[in-house]
């Protein structure tokens, strides 16, 4: 949903403090509960709690990739909402229906029906509508920008991240437009480094790859 501030540390405080059990009890946060955390003042606080809001109004294809259906990716997401435009409608679909909007296979499209199929989804979407998100495709707000730093850029990731999973990384950079690879080459424009970062750093460095840190990425990606 690309809310600003909602990091991995933070999600494992909110529920480690028995403050999220599902995806719908991030718009359910309160200041004070948030205040209780640590490393949390009154600034990042009311900056999460705004960007939190302002993800109510996403395009669907945000929702679809937030909720993290299996094998659906920003790409296919966008696909998906663009071609059944609501919720209600892509709910509505069965595994026949899916398999024949372009890009989306048999596997992808019998994941997707049997996530929506399930009693507890629909209750989450249900609960979702209520607390006001938006369910309707607004007409693309995944679209590839040029003028993003990822575009065309060839990126390497190596070491452990913190903040975010590195699948969650690939599907962000894609998004904007990136191409990201397993192994160092001359053609590696990028190498993401986060902990205990091994042959590969040292791969690129030989190379003179440009090598970011893991804050060097957050920052890039929020932008």
């Amino acid at each position: 949903m690309n809310i600003d501030g909602l990091g991995e540390k933070v999600i494992e405080q909110l529920f480690d403090n028995d403050l999220i059990h599902t995806i719908a009890d991030l718009y359910k946060l309160n200041r004070d509960d948030l205040l209780e955390l640590e490393r949390m003042g009154e600034k990042s606080v009311s900056n999460l709690l705004t960007a939190i809001e302002a993800s109510k109004e996403n395009s669907l294809e945000r929702l679809l990739f937030g909720l993290g259906i299996r094998y659906v990716g920003s790409k296919a997401a966008d696909t998906l909402a663009s071609q059944f435009k609501s919720m209600d409608q892509l709910i509505d679909a069965s595994a026949e229906d899916l398999e024949e909007v372009p890009e989306i296979g048999s596997k992808m499209a019998e994941s997707i029906a049997t996530y929506f199929d399930k009693p507890q989804v629909q209750e989450l979407i249900n609960e979702l509508r209520n607390l006001g998100l938006n369910m309707e495709y607004l007409g693309g707000t995944v679209d590839v920008s040029t003028d993003s730093i990822f575009y065309e850029k060839t990126v390497v990731l190596t070491g452990k991240l913190e903040q975010l999973t590195r699948g969650e990384v690939k599907e962000r950079i894609e998004a904007l437009g990136g191409n990201v690879t397993g192994s160092v080459s001359k053609k590696t424009d990028l190498l993401i480094a986060g902990e205990d970062a091994g042959s590969k750093l040292d791969k690129a460095k030989k190379l003179d790859v440009e090598v970011w840190n893991e804050q060097q990425l957050m920052d890039a990606l929020d932008a």
